[in-house]
């Protein structure tokens, strides 16, 4: 069992930026594709970004594309996801989510463990 934490949530304003990180202490983290999502409230999860397992691919959702980049860490058991510019509408928890060497997908079938989420909160 693949056991995700997220961190970096938080409170910010309009225009402000956030970086959330999904950390495990799987040995093979590196074969495993991560993808975000978030679900805000009375939502559907909706997917954000992915990542592939080789790093060499990523993947993002319209609402996010060009305020967004997701990484692999240095380390190698996290991936990050810099929001910028980010909106009001950006307010969710945001989960992470893994799978072990699949293509880069945004459909949350696709993943087979997820984090508990972290917060964030953009106030206008």
């Amino acid at each position: 069992q693949v056991q995700l934490v997220e961190s970096g949530g938080g409170s910010v304003q309009t225009g402000g930026s956030l970086r959330l990180a999904c950390a495990t202490s799987e040995r093979t983290f590196s074969s495993y594709t991560v993808g975000w999502f978030r679900r805000a409230p009375g939502e559907e999860r909706e997917f954000v970004a992915a990542i592939s397992w080789s790093g060499g691919s990523t993947y993002y959702a319209d609402s996010v594309k060009g305020r967004s980049t997701i990484s692999r860490g240095n380390a190698k058991n996290t991936v990050d996801l810099q929001l910028n510019s980010l909106k009001p509408e950006d307010t969710a928890v945001y989960y992470c989510a893994a799978a072990l060497i699949r293509p880069v997908g945004a459909a949350p079938t696709e993943y087979d463990y997820w984090g508990q989420g972290t917060q964030v909160t953009v106030s206008s």
